[in-house]
């Protein structure tokens, strides 16, 4: 469960600190990046030590947010390079109309032996997918995904080994209401359909994801 500002990290770590399959990630999203950047990062780097789980963080560079596009890559390159010093980090990646950039900082400050990154809702082209998978990346897909063209091509090239799940709830609805995590069995079903294979092997290989990614 990702934050969106290392604000709301101490409320959100306390909720779910006892918690046995819930685990909550530290953020800085791209889109809130403004004035207050400075304080927001050196809150962010205190809070750090705290946890495994780093995000949202990236770039976004769509209509709304290019104006702080700038200021954008030099906070995801001080948190690439702050979670490369730590070690062990995993990231949940965002990447609006910036696949290349954010790839290319992924490849230039996180080494794939120092923290492993999830593109959270990737919409880069195949030959940037294909960069990520060279680069170590998983990829979380979400029930919007399955329901594109580009993303049932994005799909189809994926190795099932780099596939986790994701509703992105409340930000896409499921039968309209917000997703809920016990929605996350519906994109299951729309994987299983768009590899061919069984629903059964795709929960499998994706628990099995899982399993691999928390213990690297």
């Amino acid at each position: 469960s990702v934050t969106t500002t290392p604000r709301a990290w101490p409320r959100n770590f306390e909720l779910t600190k006892d918690t046995r399959f819930v685990r909550a990630a530290l953020g800085l999203h791209p889109q809130l990046i403004d004035n207050n950047v400075k304080e927001e990062l050196s809150l962010w780097k205190e809070y750090l030590l705290q946890t495994k789980y780093i995000g949202e963080v990236g770039i976004d560079a769509g209509t709304h947010f290019v104006n702080t596009l700038e200021d954008q890559k030099k906070v995801f390159n001080q948190i690439l390079c702050c979670c490369a010093e730590s070690g062990g980090k995993i990231l949940s990646v965002h990447s609006v109309r910036s696949a290349s950039i954010v790839l290319d900082a992924i490849k230039t400050f996180l080494p794939q032996d120092r923290g492993k990154v999830v593109l959270h809702w990737f919409t880069g082209n195949l030959k940037e997918a294909q960069l990520a998978i060279d680069l170590g990346c998983y990829f979380s897909v979400n029930t919007r995904m399955t329901q594109t063209k580009s993303g049932k091509d994005l799909i189809n090239i994926l190795p099932i080994e780099r596939i986790l799940t994701e509703t992105d709830g409340p930000f896409i609805n499921w039968e309209n209401k917000p997703a809920h995590p016990r929605d996350v069995i519906n994109v299951i079903n729309h994987l299983a359909e768009i590899k061919k294979i069984s629903s059964h092997k795709v929960l499998n290989d994706i628990y099995l994801n899982l399993m691999r990614l928390l213990n690297t």
